[in-house]
């Protein structure tokens, strides 16, 4: 029965692209009054991907919520792409996720034996995360949509956020790039079942090796790169750290399919929104336009943006290698001269 149920078509964004732009979400946050405590090490004024709370001098929560429309029709594999993507801000911010809750709403007439798959996948991805969930809430929702309120673990000195980068670090990101692209092209489709296998492989791969092997390291920076895509994550990190990132685009690796789909015009609505955002920030160069695409393109349960120290840098690229989808170097972060805090090349 769960096979016969095409989730995407009830919905109208999938995944990440889904989320509300960095823009208008700054913009909606703007004023609200915030509670102050000094043990909130990360509060949402940051950008950051997780809130952080120290409770003792060696302990601090990392907590966080993500859910999002189908980003695939099969409903198992929705829920475990959901539960990678939600416990990626956990590992965003140098943390151990423990606990989860589910978020799910589901349309009244979807069978249950979907509901069920749908729930499976959250489960069963959770558990290779030895994460426990322990409970959540769901409500009737003519679109189905699913995620994880998340709680983590992390010493509250080795706290990871998205505004430490420093002059002279090294990028890297673990993940190839164009997930938003091919997940519009197979709304239309026009994605062969293969390439969408593979983009399935990446969507549900936890980001835990990569946390793991960074942790390691003098890793001074790091994001996930989802829904805002590369480039709005990084105009962030850029504006968080007063640093400029100059990066190498031949260095990234690009979804060859996905890059095809983008010179036919095939593009997710959201990577509109992140030009919108980021693009008064980047320096293009001479970049062909489809690479740019991709650059702004929305990622769905994507990888991790480091930051390191240029001493540990091939070390960490090691370390990764052959233990997450892409170890990629992907340029530097060098001091702030005003103006652009994004160069391509």
């Amino acid at each position: 029965m769960e096979n016969e149920i095409k989730l995407t078509k009830l919905a109208s964004c999938a995944g990440c692209g889904a989320k509300v732009g960095a823009g208008v979400l700054a913009q909606l946050l703007g004023d609200l009054r915030v509670l102050r405590d000094e043990n909130l090490l990360v509060g949402f004024d940051k950008s950051d991907d997780a809130s952080v709370y120290k409770v003792s001098e060696d302990l601090a929560l990392v907590q966080t919520v993500d859910f999002f429309p189908p980003i695939a029709d099969d409903p198992y594999t929705f829920g475990a792409i959901a539960a990678a993507n939600a416990l990626s801000d956990v590992y965003a911010m140098g943390g151990e996720p423990k606990l989860a809750l589910n978020i799910m709403a589901v349309p009244k007439d979807l069978p249950k034996e979907a509901v069920h798959a749908l729930l499976r996948g959250g489960y069963e991805k959770a558990y290779e995360a030895g994460v426990i969930i322990t409970g959540g809430h769901s409500i009737l929702d003519p679109e189905p949509k699913y995620g994880l309120a998340v709680t983590g673990f992390v010493h509250p000195d080795r706290v990871l956020t998205n505004s430490g980068a420093r002059p002279g670090d090294v990028l890297i990101l673990t993940k190839p790039l164009g997930i938003g692209v091919l997940t519009t092209a197979a709304k239309a489709g026009l994605a062969e079942p293969e390439t969408m296998d593979y983009a399935v492989r990446l969507m549900t791969t936890l980001n835990k090796a990569a946390r793991d092997a960074m942790v390691k390291y003098r890793v001074h920076a790091c994001t996930d790169v989802t829904g805002f895509g590369l480039m709005g994550h990084g105009t962030e990190m850029a504006q968080g750290s007063g640093v400029e990132l100059h990066v190498d685009t031949a260095g990234i690796r690009l979804i060859p399919e996905a890059l095809e789909f983008a010179r036919m015009g095939i593009l997710p609505e959201g990577m509109y929104r992140n030009r919108s955002f980021a693009e008064s920030q980047v320096d293009p160069g001479s970049t062909a336009l489809e690479v740019q695409d991709l650059l702004y393109d929305p990622q769905t349960s994507g990888g991790l943006l480091m930051a390191v120290h240029p001493e540990d840098a091939e070390a960490l690229l090691a370390e990764l290698e052959g233990t997450v989808p892409a170890a990629q170097r992907i340029g530097t972060a060098e001091p702030w001269r005003g103006g652009k805090r994004i160069f391509l090349r």
